[in-house]
């Protein structure tokens, strides 16, 4: 089961590009929420489990891709189990889930 994963992933950071050591995850399975889960792989693969699959996948499949991209993800596995997040929600456990692995407590631009 996903929801099983406790520990935390580590990213390295190499220029814009970040590589995904140990599997990590944030989020919960409760109503209007979002679990992701990230594992290290050879390529990028998504993955998305949602009661609105039919209605709002491939919009929740761009959101991951976008974020992935912005925050230089290559390379990985990403389990995403909603269960009817928003939008901002999907982005921030995603984005969490990533720099609670790199043991960052704050992001740069939140700083600046």
């Amino acid at each position: 089961s996903l929801a099983l994963f406790s520990i935390y992933s580590i990213i390295v950071v190499r220029g814009t590009c970040m590589e995904i050591l140990h599997a990590a995850t944030a989020g919960t399975l409760e109503s209007s929420d979002v679990q992701i889960t990230v594992l290290p792989s050879g390529e990028l693969d998504v993955t998305i489990e949602s009661d609105v699959i039919h209605q709002y996948g491939n919009h929740i499949r761009q959101l991951v891709t976008a974020a992935l991209q912005r925050m230089g993800v290559q390379h990985g596995e990403i389990r995403v189990i909603d269960k009817g997040a928003l939008d901002c929600t999907l982005e921030a456990r995603l984005e969490t889930a990533l720099h609670r692995a790199a043991d960052k407590l704050v992001p740069e631009k939140w700083g600046k």
